[in-house]
């Protein structure tokens, strides 16, 4: 299972936050990842840096032939289209794409893509949505199951759908 997390909190050419991810994932399909099942969107706070409006959120599983470095580059090419410009760390975006996980596959630092993605634990805006899409995932390096995971983190909010 490749499993790619969504999210948007700025305006962009491609419209508001959701109108940008439902415009992503309809990139996604259109360049070689085929878009198996996408999560309903949740509103959530900003991660990291919090002085920032909310973020829609989403997390889709998807298909492809490309290799993880590949689909990465591809990922990238999808959020410049949307606007995004990398210049502060968890600052604000038009668009983040991130490679969650690729069939299971552990590739730690210094590769990249780092697989799993490394805050996926910490991050109740992927796991809320990751239950849905796949609930029966479990971390390939853990072996945690998502609701394991989740339960861990409820003590934040987890967001609201949109």
């Amino acid at each position: 299972m490749i499993i790619v997390a969504l999210g948007s909190n700025q305006i962009g050419p491609w419209g508001n936050p959701a109108k940008t991810l439902r415009h992503a994932l309809a990139e996604l399909d259109r360049s070689g990842i085929r878009l198996i099942k996408p999560s309903r969107f949740l509103v959530s706070s900003a991660f990291g840096r919090e002085n920032q409006p909310d973020f829609v959120n989403a997390v889709a599983v998807v298909q492809t032939h490309l290799p993880p470095e590949a689909l990465l580059q591809r990922l990238h090419a999808i959020e410049r289209a949307a606007g995004r410009k990398r210049a502060l760390r968890w600052g604000p975006r038009t668009l983040d794409l991130d490679l969650i996980d690729y069939h299971g596959l552990v590739r730690p630092r210094p590769h990249r893509p780092q697989l799993p993605h490394p805050g996926i634990a910490e991050r109740l805006f992927v796991l809320k949505p990751l239950a849905e899409v796949a609930p029966r995932w479990r971390h390939p390096v853990t072996h945690l199951s998502v609701r394991m995971m989740l339960r861990r983190l409820r003590a934040g909010s987890a967001g609201d759908e949109v």
